[in-house]
């Protein structure tokens, strides 16, 4: 079988969905792999290094007529405005897989279940033991927690570490981050590899530990938060009234910090709002605000997908996109999660798909012209 890996078409899309170093276990395995021209140039990737691995080079049109399994990084559903350009060129009992926004945009698994595609969404990889090595959406929230840091250091107008000099002693910049799961995690390590004085906030209790266990303080508010996350891992959707109350009892922490990166998301649905328009005036002036649920309408009240807002001094940056930002090591992440993600589906050089495999029943999104995931056909009614 032929494993297709096309140039990315979503707008600024710099990562691609397979490199060159890991295309030998997947060789080995009996599948082929075939690259469209130029597809990891913006990655830093150059054709020559795919043909010397193995992979063999064509036109988009090529690809899609050879490809038996198609990846991407980013599929029809969440690649909404150029991503119909490819539905003539998928056919009945190929294969794709990518990230597509299942649970956000059902209606665009629905146009792909009439392509005759098998789809697997990569979003919805279970977060068990097993599926870590697969589970693209961490890996990207590592590139994402990342930046976001750099992101902060570059637009705060002091210096993050403490420092003794002959001038004086500078005060170390204080980082609040809102959500302590992957990004938010590597968030803090990197801002505290900077030298911040750094907080954290998330309304799971049982990661205190992971907080403290990198060196930030874990602030705790008195809330009622059983049920703060799914049998899945994932974060559940939370209350008017709970999140009025924290955010009231987080104003004064958010007030005092230099910096605050939000990072709550919840899948399929508008991200909550965290910090209000008022509580960006309470902060002082030069402060900054990374909001990386942007792409999710926000966790600021003033976020700007794509932009950045300044009020009363105080920069709100809404980055879209941030892996794309580091498309390098985020195409290598991304490129060993797919490996793993497709030798546990290969059988003898062809793709098996045995539902009784949960992650592969949990990332069946269409087959046999149909949407057959439970939840996205609930969401299609």
């Amino acid at each position: 079988m032929i494993v297709g890996i096309p140039k990315e078409s979503f707008p600024g899309e710099r990562r691609v969905a397979m490199v060159p170093a890991n295309m030998g276990p997947l060789l080995r395995a009996g599948l082929g792999i075939c690259v469209e021209r130029g597809a990891g140039e913006a990655a830093g990737i150059p054709d020559a290094a795919f043909a010397e691995k193995g992979a063999t080079l064509a036109t988009r049109a090529e690809l899609f007529a050879q490809a038996d399994i198609v990846v991407q990084v980013r599929s029809l559903g969440a690649n909404p405005e150029a991503g119909p350009a490819d539905l003539p060129r998928l056919r009945t009992g190929q294969f794709l897989i990518g990230l597509s926004d299942p649970l956000g945009s059902p209606r665009a698994a629905q146009t792909l279940a009439a392509t005759g595609v098998t789809h697997f969404s990569l979003e919805l990889i279970p977060r068990i033991t097993r599926g870590q090595a697969m589970d693209v959406l961490s890996s990207m929230a590592t590139v994402a927690g990342y930046r976001a840091v750099i992101l902060a250091a570059e637009r705060l107008p002091r210096m993050f570490p403490m420092m003794m000099t002959a001038a004086g002693t500078l005060s170390p910049a204080h980082v609040f981050v809102m959500g302590a799961g992957v990004a938010g995690l590597q968030a803090i390590a990197s801002a505290r590899k900077l030298g911040a004085v750094v907080q954290a906030y998330d309304v799971r209790p049982a990661v205190k530990e992971q907080v403290q266990s990198l060196g930030a303080r874990f602030v705790e508010v008195s809330l009622d938060t059983a049920g703060a996350e799914d049998a899945g891992g994932y974060a559940r959707e939370q209350s008017a009234e709970f999140l009025a109350r924290q955010r009231e009892l987080l104003a004064k922490v958010i007030a005092d910090s230099d910096v605050v990166i939000t990072t709550a998301a919840v899948p399929g649905k508008r991200a909550p709002v965290l910090v209000t328009a008022a509580m960006v005036r309470g902060m002082a002036p030069g402060s900054v605000i990374v909001d990386l649920a942007a792409e999710r309408g926000g966790n600021c009240e003033l976020t700007q997908p794509g932009g950045c807002v300044v009020e009363q001094g105080v920069s709100i940056l809404g980055p879209a996109n941030l892996p794309s930002e580091v498309p390098f090591h985020a195409s290598q992440m991304f490129a060993k999660n797919i490996a793993n993600f497709l030798l546990n589906m290969v059988k003898d050089g062809a793709l098996s798909v045995d539902r009784a495999d949960e992650i592969i029943a949990e990332t069946l999104v269409t087959e046999g012209g149909a949407v057959v995931h439970p939840r996205v056909k609930a969401l299609l009614g």
